[in-house]
């Protein structure tokens, strides 16, 4: 058996005592399967993302049409509204929508944007709309790592810091993870999951399913939040491929009863039972934070509550008396 020391010994606390036993359970019983390694070490098949990239699928809507015309009435019809609806959302004439669609009339940049607000259009729909009426793209894709988005990682790295001792991870449009905090570094370090890794190759593999108890309600709740996802952004091929796969999984025998579904993981004697939150910027004008996500992992129950608490003091306590 291949096993990984991923953490400190866990001491006494004050909160809850934990066995030599127990932490050597949390440390090596979540190994790394044989598949998720040679993926990393590229020896296997392709991977969903994998796939998406090297297919040449560089764009991140499926929007994929040539005309502004079209466009507009392709995400009219994606959000389900009636030449009608988005002419009194967007305060004009039912008759200058029914002219812009068929290409009697021209639009300026500002009705465009106005059109973009209307149907809560992705920035990156917007740009595409904008560069088929003939107009420069508004919003830019600034890379994570640049120099004018670290306030933005400032502000995320606090954001996440400040979630501990529970878990929470940022990630992009395809879930990449951007950032972790500590608790998330030591939750997903068995898995050799860190920043940079993409989470949809994590749920697609095989190395998930047996750690996960309620594995078939996480699978169907994750499909369902990955069309959501897809579909708000006019369909991404990565999220759509991992929602399929997902799907294959047979359903829930029994409804799930309960506010929210968690997911629930059990190492051994160890049982961890977490649901999540997600947070976004509130007025991004980068289609990099337009896509972003925070999220914030709580605990389900007392017990978990107080697990996560113990591991993360022992593991603060012991990083502290190494420095």
């Amino acid at each position: 058996m291949l096993k990984k020391k991923i953490g400190p010994k866990l001491a006494m606390t004050n909160a809850v005592t934990f066995s030599q036993d127990l932490w050597d359970i949390f440390a090596n019983v979540l190994f790394l399967p044989f598949h998720i390694r040679q993926i990393k070490k590229g020896r296997v098949g392709k991977t969903i993302t994998s796939e998406v990239t090297d297919g040449g699928y560089f764009s991140p809507y499926v929007v994929c049409v040539s005309t502004f015309p079209e466009c507009l009435k392709t995400w009219r019809k994606a959000r389900r509204c009636s030449q009608l609806d988005l002419a009194m959302e967007a305060n004009v004439s039912s008759r200058h929508i029914s002219f812009l669609e068929t290409g009697r009339a021209r639009p300026s940049p500002e009705m465009i944007l106005r059109l973009g607000d209307a149907l809560d259009l992705p920035l990156a729909a917007r740009n595409q709309m904008l560069t088929q009426a003939g107009f420069a793209a508004r919003y830019p894709a600034r890379k994570w790592e640049a120099e004018d988005m670290a306030p933005i990682r400032e502000a995320t790295a606090h954001k996440l810091a400040g979630h501990a001792p529970y878990p929470a991870i940022a990630l992009d449009r395809v879930w990449t993870l951007l950032q972790m905090n500590g608790p998330a570094k030591m939750l997903f370090a068995p898995l050799n999951v860190s920043t940079g890794d993409s989470m949809l190759d994590l749920i697609t593999s095989d190395a998930l399913p047996p750690l996960v108890e309620n594995w078939p309600e996480v699978a169907h709740h994750s499909a369902q939040r990955l069309r959501t996802e897809s579909a708000a952004q006019g369909g991404v091929e990565a999220l759509d491929n991992a929602a399929a796969y997902l799907s294959e999984v047979p359903p829930p025998d029994t409804p799930v009863i309960g506010p929210v579904v968690p997911t629930i993981y059990r190492m051994g004697p160890l049982r961890l039972s977490m649901f999540t939150t997600i947070a976004q910027f509130g007025t991004p004008k980068d289609l990099t934070l337009d896509d972003m996500k925070i999220e914030l992992f709580f605990p389900a129950d007392a017990d978990t509550a107080e697990t996560l608490r113990a591991l993360w003091s022992a593991s603060s306590s012991d990083s502290a008396a190494t420095q």
